[in-house]
């Protein structure tokens, strides 16, 4: 009867544990009783076993030599080999018996991955309705024996709980989805991590398996529209140098406004070539909590995370990809006809003899004389229409509990836009990260990563080969029709042979290594101190060499008696090949220490903090050479001319930082929520007196929805936090050295041609008539008083998640004041007084906004999808500038935005006919297609008063995005919108006589015959007044939305990929920059940096990849 009833206790018994351990045995007995077994597995596991004596004193005894064996897999064997049945009532207790009832012969095997295809350990997998259950191991997979009609629960922290039918299957993969808004997600942050539920910050992160849904080479290019308060424009797309400016909350400062890059807790490393295949998360920080900082925290941090190894076997990963990219968007230019049409009109307008007759303007448009009349396109002759690029990466990753590494070797290359040239751009890349635990208290960690950079160009710039394409005349050949280079633009430039290596070349070869050796103690003698230390040694190489050459052209001095053209060959360019390299290396230091200390008081007092201190130093030294040769044969700098324009030079660096910091955190009940920040810091750019500062942050946090009166009103909202922080921070990024006197050699000339040392320091100092000597002269003068930028921050915000955790919001608002800005007093002191003053302490701003995300996720059966949309809106102002005296409040640039765009004439139309001009007041000589220029001031004239100040500049004010990640079964396909507002660009181009037309301005100009276009009459160069003067017509707005992003991919299925050995093998296709739509600004891309068109165009990309792992 008793052992009914405890029988019956057992089988009633309230489970709390979800599911039991996976641990292995490995066993040898020879002819041992069953109690003797079970009486060693309890011994060694957690496991407790109940039975009675009488039944198991009846079995005979066994033979056990098994390795490695799970428990569920024992049990199985025993109740095959000795007919007795089992039950796993809970995490501990086993109950076994004839009484039993066997188990079925009905094993499951399975994996669990996440929706990238990487495997998932520490899984809970039960059987619905049953205490039935186990645990994924590293590499995500598990062994479960369950009945025949089972369903499985697949859960775990920070992902959607799945249910999986077992019916009768042997083996399942299952991919379970993450929870944005999982509370107990770690978030990195200043010198450590925050559980997200108790952070008091505001902080926006992304991960890496977002960013690599992004074709681009630049990893900076693929932040845009991913993180709310970011924002990246990208000003080219020329190949190494196609990064985009990014600020974080927009421009807060009259000078450097980068944000702090900090690599697996090193600062001062590079965003923009780490692979992007190597980035496990990057994390930016908004506000006071980047005050741990300090001084180059002013303009927000960006933390970025690089894979580690986790347990397991080892995982092999692979991804290869390859696209063609080409310009995004290149302006219509007016063909051949139209461009000789107005320069008949440029000459009508000036009263001289037109240049093309009406026969003229024909054989352009039949194309009938490709020799004298061509039609060229300069944009078709100069580029390509594709080009291709390509990127590859293989890792490797693993470990046990003592020793865990990833190891990853990519290489990535992307080829020019140009024709016939060589330019291009290749890295190759390793990184190597490396973690042992020394004991149960000591864990060292090895980190080593580096790369080469080679970037291979013409010898002109892109902003120079742009400027000519722009300027091509499409009357002009860019090659005769035999093939042959045509004439020149201006100066023996022809860009369509300039691009080539016709001219040289300019290679620039780099070299990054960056090395961390990391330690973490554990104090065993008090709980919850740890000691962490890091020693970086950071080193960077660089070599350039340009080579320049003379290049030929050919012009058409007419034909020969037989019809034939007679093309006489020009040299062009340098009248001798010269060489000019560049040799530097750069080295930074950094050490840094760390006293960690958390602990709980009670059960609702959490209590933790942090000090530590750091040191940076870095040196370096550069080295250039110049020499002419007289011949091509050998571009080697032994073989240059000892001649008069031999030239050497070199200079050397050295910089230092100590900084002492902390942080203190309390949480009661994980509900109130304090955190205080500090930071002194001591830069080398300030003097003695003001070399150290110091920076603090205070925040706080109330997660309202803890408090019993919200759970029982909004049941619905599943957490809501209120946050608030306010901090300073500082600002060294500015011209080092300020408080000394600087000093340079020169040559310059006495006598006539000077005005002392401020002037003409480039000519030679002549004495007794003819003798040269080099002086010493003061180039800057001191401000000893020189100190910190201080930046005020304010934030107060809110995160909530709704709907069981499917909807997540996050929202700030931000007030930042910047003081002590240093700047110029140049205004208020006139250049006539010939005094070049230091910049001081005197500048003030503000910069006011918000910032939000929303994110949704679900699913439907197979279906999976998570939504999301983010935006940032960032105006600033400046609160004091030093100013003309008598400046008109609308021309000052007090309480405008900045950077400025300097003071427009503001247009309001064009002038039809001369009645118009007469009723209006108007510019000397104005005529009838003339842009009217507004009278501001009402004095009934036009001039310099009537210039007004922009409230825009070419920094957009709003940037956002809006991302979608849909799955069904093996498809998925990821979107990302991005878009922004708020900014404009002067789109001027240089045309006339000097150079062609926008096919927009041709097609829509004034002309007699059309005197109520919209657009102003035909101009050459700046002749017109309308185009001398900057005014407001020729500023448009950029605001754009794009479709940044586009993937679409399959994964194989579970039973393919167990027939050819791979855990994960994945194919797509997707693009980059693919649709833009900017409805004012339809002739260049809305993020090219030149309104004018002279730079590297952006680039649209179409990829191919596969992404496998085994």
């Amino acid at each position: 009867m008793s052992k009914i009833t405890v029988l019956l206790l057992l089988a009633f018994l309230e489970v709390s544990a979800s599911g039991y351990s996976q641990n292995t045995f490995t066993l040898n007995f020879h002819k041992t009783r069953i109690e003797r077994i079970l009486h060693y597995l309890e011994k060694h596991s957690d496991y407790v076993f109940y039975y009675t004596n009488d039944e198991l004193e009846a079995l005979p005894s066994v033979d056990l030599h098994l390795k490695d064996i799970t428990l569920p897999e024992l049990l199985d064997s025993l109740s095959r080999r000795l007919g007795i049945g089992y039950q796993i009532l809970d995490n501990k207790l086993v109950v076994l018996g004839t009484h039993v009832q066997p188990v079925q012969d009905h094993r499951i095997t399975g994996r669990v991955t996440d929706t990238t295809g990487k495997p998932l350990a520490g899984v809970t997998v039960r059987v619905k309705g049953k205490q039935m259950g186990t645990v994924t191991d590293a590499d995500g997979r598990f062994s479960l024996v369950v009945p025949d009609d089972a369903v499985l629960e697949f859960s775990a922290i920070g992902y959607n709980r799945v249910e999986v039918p077992v019916g009768d299957r042997q083996n399942i993969t299952v991919n379970m989805h993450e929870i944005s808004s999982a509370l107990n997600e770690l978030v990195v942050v200043g010198y450590g991590t925050e559980k997200k539920a108790t952070l008091t910050g505001s902080i926006s992160s992304v991960k890496g398996s977002d960013i690599v849904k992004s074709p681009a080479v630049n990893v900076s290019n693929s932040l845009v529209g991913r993180l709310p308060g970011l924002t990246a424009v990208q000003g080219s797309g020329e190949p190494g140098y196609d990064g985009s400016t990014i600020r974080i909350r927009g421009i807060n400062s009259f000078n450097n406004n980068d944000p702090l890059v900090v690599v697996d807790g090193i600062p001062y490393r590079s965003l923009e070539r780490i692979d992007p295949n190597s980035i496990e998360s990057i994390t930016i920080l908004k506000d006071a909590s980047a005050a741990i900082y300090g001084s180059e925290a002013a303009n927000g941090v960006i933390l970025i995370t690089t894979k580690r190894g986790r347990v397991g076997k080892p995982q092999i990963g692979l991804n290869l990809n390859y696209g063609y990219n080409q310009p995004t968007r290149l302006p219509k230019m007016a063909d051949a006809a139209t461009y000789a049409t107005m320069l008949n009109e440029i000459a009508d307008y000036a009263g001289t003899p037109e240049p093309y007759s009406a026969q003229d303007i024909q054989k352009f448009k039949d194309g009938s004389d490709p020799w004298q009349h061509p039609n060229t396109d300069w944009f078709k002759e100069v580029l390509k229409k594709w080009s291709d690029q390509y990127a590859g990466d293989i890792s490797v990753s693993g470990g046990t509990e003592s020793m865990r590494y990833y190891v990853l070797v990519g290489t990535r290359f992307e080829d020019g836009n140009y024709r016939r040239s060589a330019t291009f751009y290749r890295q190759d890349n390793f990184l190597a990260n490396l973690d042992a635990h020394v004991n149960k208290n000591v864990h060292i960690g090895v980190d080593l990563s580096g790369r080469e950079e080679y970037r291979h160009f013409p010898t002109r710039g892109a902003g120079e080969i742009f400027r000519f394409v722009m300027r091509g005349k499409p009357t002009m050949n860019a090659y005769w029709p035999n093939g042959l280079p045509g004439p020149d633009i201006e100066y023996g430039d022809n860009p369509a042979v300039i691009v080539t290596s016709a001219t040289g070349y300019d290679k620039d070869l780099r070299y990054y290594l960056n090395s961390n050796l990391h330690l973490d103690i554990n104090i065993p003698w008090i709980k919850g101190l740890s000691i962490t230390g890091n020693a970086a040694f950071d080193k960077g190489f660089q070599f350039r060499k340009l080579w320049q050459t003379p290049w030929y052209l050919y012009n058409l001095q007419g034909f020969d008696s037989a019809g034939n053209p007679i093309l006489i060959k020009g040299q062009r360019g340098y009248d001798k090949p010269q060489l000019t390299e560049w040799a530097a290396d750069n080295t930074t230091i950094t050490l840094n220490a760390l006293l960690n200390y958390e602990h709980r008081f009670g059960v609702n007092h959490d209590f933790k903090f942090m000090v530590g201190t750091e040191s940076i130093k870095g040196y370096g030294n550069n080295f250039n050479a110049f020499r002419r040769f007289n011949s091509t044969a050998i571009d080697q700098l032994f073989a240059g001319l000892q001649d008069n324009y031999l030239n050497n030079g070199g200079s050397g660096y050295i910089n230092a930082r100590l900084n002492y910091f902390g942080r203190v955190n309390y949480s009661y009940k994980e509900k109130y929520l304090l955190e205080f920040v500090w930071r002194y810091d001591g830069s080398y750019i300030f003097p003695e007196n003001h070399r150290f500062g110091f920076f603090p942050g205070v925040s706080a946090g109330w997660r309202i929805s803890q408090e019993n009166f919200w759970q029982k009103a909004l049941p619905f909202i599943n957490d809501f936090k209120l946050r608030a922080s306010y901090g300073q921070t500082g600002n060294d990024r500015i011209d080092e050295w300020q408080y000394l006197a600087t000093y340079s050699l020169g040559n310059w000339f006495n006598g006539n041609y000077g005005y002392g040392s401020l002037s003409l320091s480039y000519y030679p100092f002549v004495t007794n008539g003819n003798v040269e000597n080099q002086t010493l002269y003061e180039s800057r003068i001191p401000n000893p008083d020189v100190t910190w930028e201080r930046a005020n921050q304010t934030d107060v915000g809110f995160d909530a998640t709704l709907l069981k955790s499917k909807l997540a919001v996050t929202f700030d608002y931000f007030s930042y004041i910047r003081s002590k800005i240093l700047w110029y007093r140049n205004a208020s002191v006139p250049l006539s007084t010939g005094l070049a003053l230091p910049r001081e302490n005197i500048g003030k701003a503000g910069n006011r906004g918000f910032d939000f995300a929303v994110n949704y996720q679900d699913q439907a059966g197979k279906f999976h999808y998570q939504l999301g949309v983010n935006g940032g809106y960032a105006r600033n102002r400046v609160i004091y500038w030093d100013e003309p005296p008598g400046a008109p409040k609308y021309q000052q640039t007090t309480g405008h935005p900045f950077p400025s765009s300097g003071l427009y004439y503001v247009a309001i139309g064009v002038f039809h006919n001369q009645a118009e001009i007469d009723k209006y007041p108007h510019w000397a000589g104005a005529r009838p297609g003339d842009i009217i220029f507004k009278d501001v001031n009402g004095d009934g004239k036009i001039d310099g008063n009537d210039r007004v100040r922009s409230y825009k500049n070419n920094v957009p004010r709003f940037t956002g995005g809006f991302t979608a990640q849909l799955q069904y079964g093996p498809f998925d396909l990821s979107i990302l919108l991005q878009g922004a507002a708020g900014a404009e660009n002067y789109v001027f181009t240089e045309s006339g006589e000097i150079g062609n037309f926008l096919e927009s301005f041709a097609e829509g100009r004034w002309t007699p015959s059309n005197p109520d276009a919209n657009k102003p009459r035909t101009f050459n160069r700046s002749n017109e007044y309308w185009a001398s003067q900057a005014n407001t017509y020729f500023l448009h707005s950029t605001d754009y939305l794009r479709l940044k992003n586009l993937e679409i991919g399959y994964s194989l299925p579970a039973h393919a990929l167990q027939r050819m050995g791979f855990q994960q093998f994945r194919i797509y296709v997707s693009g980059y920059n693919l649709l833009t739509y900017s409805p004012h600004y339809k002739d260049f891309d809305p993020e090219a940096s030149a309104g004018s068109g002279q730079s590297y165009p952006l680039q649209r990309v179409v990829n191919l990849g596969l992404n496998a792992s085994f």
